[in-house]
């Protein structure tokens, strides 16, 4: 029941039709990561890079590429798990349907560890230079792991069923590193691992962490899954995986997962840090060089056969996406059991995941009038904006599910609509200053530095959107080009940003200063400032990424007629979002031209690889 090993699981994939295999010798210096985003792109198979250049292991990757196969890898064990979820939820519907439940009872056994005195994953040693030193974009700083599975206790209460499993960026080689004896570990404010980094700062001494890489697959996907803190990442890959996740004792240092592929065990001096980066990362930018904790390597592992797993992130929508939809489906129905009124939340991947999210909430407070107005919602995006990691939300755009009753979270289009035929600017934008946002998040003042926005929008309609751009529409100098994005959105041309010699910009305040809320530009609600209108109104794929990957709302959200009124902010036309690239942003990811040359001429010999090329 449920893979036991990757090995089990490329098998399978294999007979299945579901897994390619190539023999041809692929460079892991780009070239495979290259392969990996056209076959991913295309809904293609898993692929497993059979000889590898100088490197004695293969390496699969795409693994979890579509839905369809995402499910097929845990097709046993998913339905349980979601029923065990639904009794989190609920824990009456056991007693109400028992036959439904039937398995849960076996299943909760699968959710303890079982600890080992030996096993294959440790059966023999290598240096980290021997590793896969997969490269993504041409700007990284150096070989990556990209599907790693970080496994620390506290120092403070070091049990097992207290560990964190998490999936943080590992660097092997570059940044200064010294070779073999030292690689970076970049993990983000919020994460499990910072609580026991944290607790080692307090103790004054290092802490150990052991890096997993390979074996089921449960455990990638229970690695990135958002669980409270305190509950065990080995329980939730132990229901997935179907078995108890097998793990060896080893003297003086932390449990080993028994079925790894590979396993980098050592300790982290809480105090040293040292330039990490740069890393294409998955907002479509590079997050840049920072001070990260190091890991001090003491043993490289590997099972016998080992394979090496791995995934590229980079613009949405990556393999990573698939993550997110799994983990929607087991975890959604939990959403309004730890959010009272809250319906369901949605991070857009196409944003980047952290800078937009979506929600449908309630109102439930007794209205002494009418409702026109939000009024529970507010109470509800301050709870969402406390969850997790929920909590590095940068824009939060929330509506009342009463208002439509049949909206879909996930109908990014159509939540959108609903919220700008309702959003009253003058009351509705409420702005959290001199905050934190994600790491990887360059759209602020500063690294984790940056500010949140709640728009939250109940009532009936105020406005009709308009579906057309006005021929008669007229911008401002230096202004240009606009392009409808959807019913009620434009994307115009804005002059390039100046850069800080240059003086502070102040284009897009020029923009709002110079129209007047009666200006035929209003009918507009909602109006964005960008480099390339075309571009940005191609798909409404590119206008998420542009737009909330490029703006900071402290900084960058503007309005015609704009006013301050006892500290609250708004404006009485069009919002106007200035989402042009600044000079403090993060490069774009682009792809190496040499590495894309070689791949077309890959697929121009043909063969079962070409088609998806």
């Amino acid at each position: 029941m449920g893979y036991r090993t990757l090995a089990e699981c490329v098998a399978d994939l294999e007979k299945t039709g579901r897994l390619l295999r190539i023999e041809d010798e692929v460079d892991a210096c780009l070239e495979a990561a290259e392969i990996h985003r056209r076959v991913f792109a295309s809904g293609g198979p898993a692929l497993l890079f059979a000889r590898v250049k100088d490197c004695q292991f293969p390496m699969v990757s795409n693994l979890f590429g579509t839905m369809d196969r995402a499910r097929f890898l845990f097709r046993d064990t998913l339905e349980v798990v979601r029923r065990m979820v639904d009794l989190k939820v609920d824990p009456r519907r056991f007693w109400q349907h028992p036959l439904q439940f039937a398995a849960v009872p076996r299943a909760a056994l699968t959710t303890r560890t079982r600890t080992m005195r030996h096993g294959p994953a440790v059966r023999h040693s290598i240096s980290i230079d021997q590793l896969p030193q997969l490269k993504c974009w041409p700007d990284d700083g150096g070989a990556f792991v990209t599907l790693p599975a970080v496994y620390t206790e506290d120092v403070e209460q070091p049990e097992r069923r207290r560990s964190n499993l998490g999936m943080y960026r590992v660097q092997l080689s570059g940044s200064g590193y010294e070779p073999n004896r030292q690689i970076g570990l970049h993990y983000q404010i919020h994460r499990g691992i910072g609580v026991h980094h944290a607790a080692a700062l307090r103790q004054g001494q290092p802490f150990r962490a052991n890096i997993f890489v390979g074996g089921s697959p449960a455990m990638s996907l229970a690695a990135v899954m958002p669980l409270p803190e305190g509950m065990s990442e080995l329980a939730f890959a132990g229901a997935l995986a179907g078995h108890r996740i097998p793990m060896i004792q080893r003297p003086g240092g932390l449990p080993v997962y028994g079925e790894a592929d590979f396993c980098i065990t050592g300790t982290v001096d809480a105090e040293l840090r040292l330039p990490e980066g740069p890393f294409g990362d998955h907002l479509g930018y590079y997050s840049l060089v920072h001070d990260f904790p190091v890991l001090n390597v003491e043993h490289v592992y590997h099972r016998p056969g080992a394979i090496w797993p791995f995934t590229v992130v980079g613009r949405p929508p990556q393999e990573d996406t698939l993550f997110g939809e799994l983990i929607h489906e087991l975890t959604g129905p939990v959403i309004p059991t730890v959010l009272p009124g809250v319906r369901a939340v949605h991070a857009v991947d196409a944003a980047g995941v952290h800078p937009l999210l979506l929600a449908i909430g309630s109102e439930r407070y007794t209205p002494q009038t009418a409702r026109s107005r939000p009024q529970e919602l507010l109470t509800q995006a301050n709870a969402i904006l406390g969850q997790g990691q929920l909590s590095l939300a940068k824009y939060l755009m929330i509506v009342a599910g009463d208002d439509n009753p049949t909206l879909d979270v996930r109908d990014i289009s159509a939540l959108l609509q609903h919220l700008l035929r309702r959003v009253d600017w003058n009351r509705d934008l409420h702005f959290q200053t001199c905050t934190t946002i994600d790491t990887l998040d360059y759209s602020g003042s500063g690294l984790n530095e940056g500010s949140k926005l709640v728009i939250a929008a109940a009532g009936p309609p105020l406005r009709e959107l308009p579906e057309a751009i006005d021929a008669e529409l007229r911008l401002p100098v230096d202004f240009s080009d606009p392009e409808l994005v959807l019913p009620g959105v434009i994307a115009v041309n804005g002059p390039r940003w100046l850069t800080a010699e240059h003086g502070p910009d102040t284009a897009v305040e020029r923009f709002c200063g110079s129209l007047d809320p009666n200006h035929p530009i209003n009918r507009y609600p909602l109006i964005v400032v960008v480099d390339d209108s075309s571009f940005a109104s191609r798909s409404l794929i590119n206008w998420l990424w542009v737009t909330f990957t490029r703006s900071n709302p402290a900084a960058d959200v503007h309005g015609i007629g704009s006013f301050t009124a006892q500290k609250h902010w708004g404006c009485r036309g069009s919002l106007v979002i200035d989402a042009r690239i600044k000079s403090h942003h993060a490069p774009p990811l682009v792809e190496d031209q040499d590495v894309s040359n070689k791949v077309d001429a890959r697929a121009a010999r043909g063969g079962p690889l070409a088609k998806y090329l």
